[in-house]
């Protein structure tokens, strides 16, 4: 098969299409041919060895794909070849990847190949951050940073289906354009103007309820100033680069909690949260409340083009790679 295959450490700008052998689907697992896969920033980070995982060389990077059953693996059950499915998985940069049978799922109708494969990581992390770690009620204020990206755009939604008051900020107008047709009521640009500000004067001095935060950093220390009391500060990563730390006395003295989503480990710690975030995802996406925004489409070829754009932060939603 056709395959972006990492033998070293290497930057996104490296990376070349190869010939590799498919993957054989092991007892639990499935083969699938991939029609999409979707881009994320750990892939960067993974092709350059600075991701907390480090899978062993020759390895085909790529996490979320959709695409349909061409193997069965051992002790399988509810899949038959032919299958139309998303995944999480690994080598999904590839014409065949292998995701475990409890990591995939049948593509709701309606949804596409491209849709699918922006879902699996990014919607199921925004739906988990704010439902089962920050609590987000109807009516309630939700501030989300880096709100034009794929994690961003996901929260965005999925506060609006929620019932919240969705407010974001961005850099520069472009973004700024696909937070607000994301959802956002109002949106602020974090380059040329201070949104914690904004945020105090959007919300009569009060601030939000819970805040989004992918960012870190200087984000981070600046969403303090303009956090509700009883707020949820969401730490959702560091995209920034810098990760930041925060005094006690603050969270103490604004009633404040500093939550932290990991939403890798809900397989190992709680599985059936995982089942009730796809179905409520797939539920939302149903009813036209959900859809993921696609920024754009690239042939295999071109996957070390795409983690460079993504790379930039000049991309906005999801960048899809389709084999």
């Amino acid at each position: 098969m056709r395959a972006i295959v990492v033998d070293r450490w290497m930057e996104p700008e490296e990376l070349k299409v190869r010939e590799a052998p498919a993957p054989e689907p092991g007892p639990g697992a499935l083969q699938i041919e991939v029609k999409a896969a979707g881009c994320n920033f750990f892939d960067i980070l993974m092709c350059r060895g600075k991701y907390q995982v480090k899978p062993p060389f020759p390895f085909v990077p790529g996490a979320e794909f959709a695409g349909v059953v061409r193997g069965v693996g051992a002790g399988v059950l509810g899949f038959a070849e032919g299958d139309r499915v998303l995944a999480s998985g690994s080598g999904g940069f590839a014409e065949r990847a292998v995701a475990p049978a409890g990591n995939t799922r049948a593509l709701p109708g309606g949804m596409d190949f491209a849709e699918a494969a922006a879902l699996p990581v990014i919607y199921p992390t925004a739906w988990a951050a704010l439902v089962l770690r920050a609590g987000l009620r109807q009516g309630e204020t939700l501030l989300v940073h880096a709100a034009a990206g794929g994690v961003g755009t996901a929260a965005v939604q999925i506060g609006r289906a929620l019932g919240a008051r969705v407010l974001a900020t961005a850099g520069g107008a472009e973004k700024l354009e696909v937070a607000a047709r994301a959802g956002a009521e109002q949106c602020f640009d974090y380059r040329e103007e201070d949104f914690a500000a904004r945020v105090l004067e959007a919300t009569e001095g009060r601030g939000a309820d819970v805040i989004y935060d992918p960012v870190g950093g200087e984000v981070f220390d600046r969403s303090l100033k303009c956090i509700a009391w009883n707020g949820r500060l969401l730490v959702i990563g560091f995209a920034g680069g810098q990760i930041p730390s925060v005094k006690a006395n603050r969270i103490l003295l604004k009633n404040i909690a500093v939550v932290g989503l990991h939403w890798g480990a809900y397989n190992q710690h709680e599985p059936e949260r995982v089942s009730e975030a796809f179905e409520a995802l797939f539920d939302l996406h149903q009813r036209g409340a959900i859809s993921p925004l696609i920024y754009g489409r690239y042939p295999l070829e071109q996957t070390g083009q795409a983690l460079c754009e993504l790379g930039s932060r000049k991309t906005w939603g999801k960048l899809i790679i389709e084999p």
